[in-house]
C-alpha cells in the first residue's frame, strides 16, 4: 500500500484519539493515576519510587517504597518521557506519546490486514477498525499500556509474518524477544508473550524439522537473547530491591479469596493453605463467575460486539494460517490465566487490559470474516459482489456509532473520573483545618489518586476491618483516615454509618457523605 494511505490513517487516528482525549482532563482511574504518578517520580528525579501504596501484597513497611511491584513500568516511563520532552510536570505532557502511540496503531493494523489479502480496500477497512475501536476508544489516549500493549502486538504479528515467509530469521528471532520483553515491561501478563515466542519457535523448528530432519537452537537462543536485553535491568532492580526477579506481590494474587483481598494486610495472611481452606465448591464458584465475566468481556470488549462474528468467521476461513494459530493460542492462554489463576484481577479489567495486544488481528480479521462470508453467500446464488463494499461500510459505520455511544457513555454520562477523586482537595483543606502535618500519610481509597491531587503520602485502604486499618496506621505513620461510600467494605459499614461509634476513630467531619477520621493508636 502506498504511504499516502498510512498517512491518512496515521492522521485519522491521531485526531480522534486527540478529540476523545480533550474531555478526559485527568487520568479517570486507579491505573492510570499510578502509572501518571509513577512517571511524575521519574520525570522528576526521584527514581523508582514511590510516597505512597496502593496495596500491600509486596510486604513493604515503610514510605517510600519501591516502585511498581504489582505493575509493569513501562507505561510510566512513557508517561516520564513526554513530561521531560515538554520539560512540563502535567497529564497533558504525560499522556503525550500514549496519543501518538494510538494514532500509529491504524496503520500498523492495516498494514498487518494487507500481509493477509493483499488488497487495500480491505487493508483500510482494518486500519478505519482500529480508529473506532468502541470499548478500547476511550483508553487508548491516557496512561495506562492499552496503546502500548496494541502497538507491541501489532508488530508481534508483523515480525511473525516476516518467519513464516523466511526472510530475515536470526533478525526477527531477536525481534520478537525485544517485543516480548517490551510487553513483559507494560504488564505483568505480558510474560506469557515470552513463553508464546518459545512455542511459536518450537512450532517453526518442528514444521522445519520435517524437511531437514534438524532442529536448530538459534531461535531460542536469539528470542532470549532480545528478551534479557530488554527486561534484564529491570529484574536487577528487582533483585536488589526484593532479592528475588519478580517482586512478591505477583504471586501472591494467586492465593485470593475474593478481589477485595488484593488489599489485605498483612499480605501473609494469602498462602496455599488460606487458599484450600476455602473449599473447593468456594474456588470453582469464582472461577465460574470469572469465565462469565471473561466471556462477556471477550465478546463485548476484544470482539468489539459487532464485529465478533466476523473476526470468528476469520478466524474459521484462515486457521491455516499461523499467525491466526498463534494467535488464538494467546487469546485461550490469556483466558485460562485470567479465569483459572487470577480470577478476581481478570474479571475485574486485566482480561480486557491483556486483550488489547491482540486487537490488530483482531481488526485485520473483521473485514476479512465478512469478505469470507459474502463470498460464501455468492457461491450459493445470494448477493453479488457489488454489496461488499456496502457491507464493508455499514461495518464501519456501527464501529463509529457504537464507539461514539461508549465514549458519549464513559465520559459524559457516567463521568470521566471514579468518586470522589475530585474531591480530595477539599478533603486535604479539610485535614489541614484540622491540624494535619505536611508530612503525615493518609488513608484513603485511591492513594495514588490522592497523591496526584494533594501531593501528600497516602496509603490505600487495607482490607481487614479496623483492626486491619489500625494496624496500618500504626505500620506508616498514617493517622488520617478518608473513608468513601465505595470504599466502606462491609467490615467497617458500621464505622462509616456510625462515625461517633469508635474511640479510636475521632471523627472530623465529612463532604459528599465521605468521612474523615483522626486515628488515636491506644
Amino acid at each position: 500500500m502506498s504511504t499516502r494511505i498510512y498517512t491518512f490513517l496515521f492522521l485519522f487516528g491521531l485526531v480522534v484519539t486527540s478529540a476523545i482525549s480533550y474531555f478526559e482532563t485527568h487520568p479517570g482511574y486507579l491505573d492510570a493515576d499510578y502509572y501518571y504518578a509513577g512517571g511524575i517520580q521519574l520525570a522528576t528525579g526521584k527514581g523508582f519510587n514511590e510516597p505512597y501504596l496502593w496495596n500491600y501484597l509486596d510486604g513493604v513497611s515503610s514510605l517510600p517504597h519501591p516502585s511498581h511491584s504489582y505493575w509493569a513500568p513501562l507505561s510510566s516511563i512513557i508517561a516520564a518521557l513526554g513530561m521531560w520532552l515538554t520539560g512540563q510536570i502535567n497529564f497533558t505532557s504525560a499522556r503525550l506519546f500514549f496519543i501518538l502511540i494510538a494514532a500509529i496503531v491504524p496503520p500498523l493494523t492495516a498494514a498487518l490486514a494487507y500481509t493477509f489479502s493483499q488488497r487495500r480496500d480491505l487493508a483500510i477497512a482494518s486500519g478505519l477498525l482500529a480508529i473506532f475501536s468502541v470499548y478500547h476508544a476511550p483508553f487508548v489516549g491516557v496512561t495506562d499500556n492499552f496503546s502500548p500493549f496494541m502497538l507491541f502486538g501489532g508488530f508481534y504479528f508483523l515480525v511473525a509474518t516476516q518467519l513464516i515467509q523466511g526472510k530475515n530469521l536470526n533478525r526477527n528471532w531477536l525481534l520478537l524477544g525485544i517485543l516480548s520483553g517490551l510487553m513483559t515491561l507494560s504488564r505483568s501478563d505480558g510474560l506469557l508473550w515470552a513463553g508464546l515466542t518459545f512455542l511459536f519457535a518450537l512450532w517453526r523448528n518442528k514444521k522445519n524439522s520435517l524437511f531437514t530432519r534438524s532442529v536448530h537452537p538459534s531461535s531460542f537462543i536469539l528470542a532470549l537473547l532480545g528478551f534479557l536485553l530488554i527486561t534484564s535491568p529491570w529484574y536487577d532492580r528487582n533483585l536488589n530491591a526484593y532479592g528475588s526477579l519478580m517482586a512478591p506481590g505477583g504471586s501472591r494474587a494467586l492465593w485470593l479469596a475474593n478481589y477485595d483481598q488484593t488489599f489485605i494486610y498483612p499480605p501473609e495472611q494469602l498462602t496455599p493453605q488460606s487458599f484450600l481452606a476455602l473449599g473447593w465448591d468456594h474456588i470453582l464458584k469464582d472461577r465460574l463467575w470469572a469465565l462469565n465475566n471473561n466471556l462477556q468481556s471477550g465478546f463485548a470488549a476484544h470482539g468489539g460486539i459487532i464485529l465478533f462474528p466476523f473476526i470468528v468467521a476469520g478466524i474459521i476461513y484462515y486457521w491455516k494460517d499461523e499467525r491466526v494459530k498463534l494467535a488464538s493460542l494467546a487469546w485461550l492462554i490469556l483466558f485460562f490465566v485470567m479465569t483459572v489463576l487470577f480470577p478476581f484481577a481478570g474479571a475485574r479489567g486485566a482480561f480486557f487490559h491483556a486483550g488489547a495486544a491482540l486487537q490488530p488481528i483482531w481488526w485485520s480479521l473483521a473485514p476479512l470474516g465478512l469478505e469470507s462470508i459474502l463470498n460464501s453467500l455468492q457461491k450459493r446464488g445470494i448477493g453479488h459482489a457489488g454489496n461488499r463494499f456496502v457491507f464493508r461500510s455499514i461495518l464501519i459505520m456501527i464501529a463509529m456509532i457504537l464507539t461514539v455511544y461508549v465514549v458519549y457513555l464513559r465520559i459524559f454520562t457516567l463521568g470521566w473520573g471514579e468518586g470522589e477523586d475530585a474531591d480530595y482537595p477539599v478533603i486535604e483543606q479539610v485535614l489541614v483545618e484540622n491540624g494535619i502535618q505536611d508530612d503525615d500519610v493518609v488513608i484513603v481509597r485511591n492513594a495514588p489518586g490522592y497523591y496526584l491531587k494533594t501531593k501528600r503520602s497516602a496509603v490505600s485502604i487495607p482490607y481487614g476491618g479496623e483492626e486491619a486499618i489500625l494496624e496500618v496506621a500504626e505500620q506508616f505513620d498514617a493517622y488520617y483516615l478518608v473513608l468513601e461510600p465505595e470504599a466502606a467494605l462491609e467490615p467497617i459499614q458500621g464505622l462509616f454509618q456510625n462515625p461517633n461509634g469508635s474511640s479510636q476513630f475521632v471523627y472530623l467531619g465529612e463532604h459528599n457523605d465521605t468521612r474523615i477520621y483522626h486515628i488515636r493508636i491506644e
